[in-house]
């Protein structure tokens, strides 16, 4: 409780936030965890999932990429949890400047949070390869197999950052930008081992870097504060 009441403390000081999570920030939404230990990297397919989720396998067998796609990535019904929620109520209170998040599911903003820097893109754009158009998450649920443009037959391309495909760097710099700047930097939900992602962890200047996860990372020795919990657990906790 000691370790909650700082925080608290903290975040009732501070109007310069930074909140920077991952996977496990949605697996309390139900949706799979890339890396724990029932998440999608021990499940059994023909391939492998980094395979599966790479640029040269989607250009390859788009087919299998979208079969994979649609059964793991497109989760039905998932509502943001109490994290997301109070990050939003943080933002709109004027405390939380930018969520940072490796996630894709688009449940921040569902929440309610403006400022989200999504470092792997968003299941919910889609792009025609060919002419741009957009398209949303609707219409690739809807399409059979491979999803093409109803405009220009081209194949469509989630905007999400597939392996061998670098970052956008608008984003990346926006959040390098958000973190230099933070008085509290709060990391949730994430192993911290997937860079480059992982190394915004290094523009932090400031004193106040809190972790909260529910097993241990390689930066806890340089975090100010640990919490080994659930993400949700400690944010339902906190005073806006």
């Amino acid at each position: 409780m000691e370790k909650i009441e700082t925080l608290k403390q903290w975040v009732k000081e501070s109007d310069n936030i930074v909140f920077f999570g991952g996977a496990g920030v949605s697996t309390e939404s139900g949706i799979p965890d890339f890396r724990s230990v029932d998440g999608l990297y021990n499940q059994t397919y023909d391939y492998p999932p980094e395979q599966i989720l790479s640029h040269t396998f989607f250009m390859r067998k788009p087919d299998e990429f979208y079969r994979f796609y649609h059964d793991k990535m497109l989760i039905d019904g998932a509502k943001p949890n109490a994290a997301h929620l109070k990050l939003a109520e943080l933002e709109a209170a004027g405390k939380l400047k930018a969520v940072v998040t490796q996630n894709i599911d688009g449940l921040h903003q569902d929440a309610g949070s403006k400022n989200v820097l999504e470092l792997h893109g968003s299941v919910l754009r889609n792009y025609c390869m060919k002419c741009h158009k957009f398209f949303d998450v609707d219409y690739i649920k809807k399409a059979p197999g491979i999803p093409t443009c109803d405009a220009c037959g081209g194949m469509i391309k989630p905007d999400v950052v597939l392996y061998e495909e670098g970052l956008d760097m608008d984003t990346m710099d926006a959040a390098v930008n958000a973190i230099k700047n933070a008085d509290v930097l709060i990391i949730g939900g994430t192993s911290l081992v997937v860079y480059p992602a992982a190394g915004l962890v290094d523009y932090y200047r400031g004193n106040k870097l809190v972790l909260v996860n529910k097993s241990q990372t390689g930066m806890d020795s340089r975090a100010d504060l640990v919490i080994y919990d659930s993400i949700g657990k400690v944010f339902s906790q906190l005073e806006v």
